[in-house]
């Protein structure tokens, strides 16, 4: 005998009706944000790529000529493409194990943690234009105080931003040096540990190397995806260091008439926010910019999901 189901009383429809109008209004200013900043920028962008659109003529259909000219005829894109994944896998490892390291360092110091804490944080609150300057100061090839070190000690001098094998570890060591934000968020998880796991763990005779495999690495693994999947998408989006970095390395600091080529020395700096600006506004080829841009989009979308699908194999079980 099949069920029949009673109608819904008209009190309980309006009581239903009026929780959900209250938790749309509650949620309005999220939607609203995530419609205007997030959704309309990525369905334009995606909308653009495949039109010619140069920022003043109407806009139109051109299929898929965006994609197949920065694919296969734009020569700096797969140049731009490796820098950019070099700087994910690099950069954004090095700055973990660091931040991590320091982190842990710092909480075993048993006098002088705030002033360590404090000097260790500063850097990162240095504006990224006058750290990159800098930078670039100090590791000049030919006058920075670094490689005249370097040469007391008899130690190669490397070219650093002049040098295209140098030029990404030099940006490299730029980040590492502003590591404060991460080694602040690690030193909170750190000190959120149970200190009875650590006790238990010892008196089991585990090892300083199984305490953290076991004890330390379980309890901040949240915290270590954070990191690392905030860094792939600020990464994604490198532009001001390199830029600035190239510029200063090439003696083109700003002024009318000098001309600047973008990723010096040699392309080694040229990332793919760069070839957005490029693209956009000084060819203003705004269909060919979006293709790039959706490029970025559909890579830090796959970094993030792969992340999040494969945290078991890097980080240890919940």
């Amino acid at each position: 005998m099949a069920l029949v189901s009673s109608p819904v009383p008209p009190a309980l429809r309006a009581k239903r009706r009026r929780e959900a109008a209250r938790t749309l209004a509650f949620l309005s200013p999220w939607l609203i944000g995530f419609g205007v900043f997030f959704l309309y920028p990525l369905v334009s962008t995606a909308y653009f790529s495949f039109m010619h659109y140069d920022g003043f003529r109407a806009p139109t259909f051109s299929g898929l000529r965006n994609w197949e000219y920065v694919l296969t005829t734009y020569p700096s894109f797969w140049t731009g493409l490796g820098n950019t994944l070099w700087l994910v896998v690099v950069m954004v490892g090095l700055r973990v194990v660091f931040g991590l390291g320091i982190g842990m360092l710092i909480t075993k110091v048993k006098s002088g943690a705030g002033f360590f804490r404090t000097a260790f944080y500063l850097p990162y609150l240095a504006p990224p234009v006058a750290a990159t300057m800098a930078f670039a100061f100090l590791l000049n090839p030919g006058t920075g105080p670094v490689n005249h070190l370097l040469g007391e000690l008899g130690l190669p001098q490397p070219g650093w931003f002049n040098d295209p094998a140098w030029s990404k570890p030099a940006l490299t060591l730029l980040a590492v040096w502003g590591i404060g934000d991460l080694m602040v968020i690690f030193m909170a998880a750190l000190l959120d540990v149970p200190k009875e796991q650590y006790e238990a763990a010892q008196l089991d005779g585990a090892s300083a190397f199984q305490r953290f495999r076991y004890v330390t690495l379980p309890n901040i693994s949240p915290i270590v995806m954070f990191a690392v999947v905030t860094g792939v998408i600020q990464t994604m989006q490198y532009y001001t260091q390199a830029i600035v970095a190239g510029k200063v390395a090439s003696g083109v600091i700003g002024g009318s008439g000098q001309q600047f080529e973008p990723g010096y020395p040699s392309g080694s700096t040229w990332t793919l926010p760069q070839m957005v600006y490029n693209l956009a506004f000084h060819q203003s080829d705004y269909g060919s910019a979006c293709v790039v841009a959706v490029v970025l989009f559909a890579l830090s979308m796959a970094f993030t999901s792969l992340l999040l699908r494969r945290r078991s194999g890097f980080l240890a079980e919940d």
